[in-house]
């Protein structure tokens, strides 16, 4: 009977520690600030880009529903979107390379990342699964 509750108990810790290690893309709208966490551990903090006045850029929490390397926006003139990490309909984090932006508001809703950041982030992103992946949009 031990045995069962220890296998339990050490199945439960494990399971813990899994969910801990997830990834988390935290975006401030009123910092423009990403926040990297892999489980409880800050990897890094970039600026970024959100939703510039009359644009929205939703708040909530969604798991990433695909990934492009590169795409273009059908909706902007065929503006590139590198390392595109789509999360909520059409809104998604990519890279941009409208580097003096970030910072501040610039964008149509898109979360953008300098380009060397996009692809630190997707490669995150694919190496631990979008299913263990969640962005996090606040304030």
């Amino acid at each position: 009977m031990r045995s069962f509750a220890a296998a339990v108990l050490l199945a439960a810790c494990l399971a813990g520690e899994a969910a801990a290690a997830g990834l988390e893309a935290r975006v401030s709208l009123s910092k423009q600030v990403m926040t990297v966490k892999k489980g409880n551990q800050v990897l890094y903090r970039w600026p970024v880009s959100t939703a510039r006045k009359g644009y929205v850029t939703p708040r909530g929490r969604w798991k990433p529903t695909r990934m492009h390397r590169m795409w273009r926006s059908r909706k902007y003139d065929m503006s590139p979107m590198p390392f595109s990490i789509f999360y909520h309909r059409g809104y998604a984090i990519h890279g941009t390379y409208a580097v003096k932006s970030l910072g501040r508001r610039a964008s149509h809703g898109c979360v953008r990342l300098h380009p060397d950041n996009a692809a630190k982030l997707y490669s995150l992103v694919k190496e631990i699964g979008p299913a263990n992946t969640l962005v996090v949009v606040t304030d």
